[in-house]
């Protein structure tokens, strides 16, 4: 039996019909649109699904989308204001950070977690905050160096 549920997604408020058991990122995705949030493994494994609640980064394949009721949904359609890109988006594009893609957008918000709530983190403190999202193809490295450029740590 479907629930109606109301989620503020990027700013913008939603009321949306559906069944309990259905996650954040099936809801995102399929009634809201917004497919900048991936699906990978969903089993929570990946962070490809990330994106942030209440400012925290959360794994949106394991959050069912009625907890997610009454707190701030940012995906990564949210991120960018009025056209321009927020600084760790242009930092992983000038430091080479994004290949194929596909977890860019999880990176992103959990980069932006972590910055948010600590703007000079360490390396190490970078690798743990992004330790949750695999990505196949950069090696980290350039992303690691893409979040140490957006930090007040330079």
């Amino acid at each position: 039996m479907k629930q109606l549920i109301e989620l503020r997604v990027n700013g913008d408020q939603y009321e949306v019909a559906v069944e309990p058991r259905r996650t954040l990122l099936e809801v995102l995705r399929d009634n809201l649109g917004l497919t900048g949030t991936k699906e990978g493994c969903d089993m929570g494994a990946c962070g490809s699904c990330t994106v942030l609640l209440d400012n925290k980064a959360v794994l949106s394949c394991l959050t069912l989308a009625v907890e997610a009721q009454g707190k701030e949904i940012t995906t990564i359609e949210g991120v960018a204001k009025d056209g321009k890109l927020h600084p760790i988006q242009e930092a992983f594009i000038n430091h080479g950070a994004i290949q194929c893609g596909f977890c860019t957008p999880g990176m992103i918000l959990s980069a932006k977690a972590l910055l948010d709530e600590n703007p000079r983190p360490t390396k190490e403190e970078i690798k743990e905050a992004i330790a949750g999202n695999l990505c196949r193809c950069t090696g980290y490295v350039k992303i690691v160096e893409a979040i140490m450029a957006v930090s007040s740590n330079q």
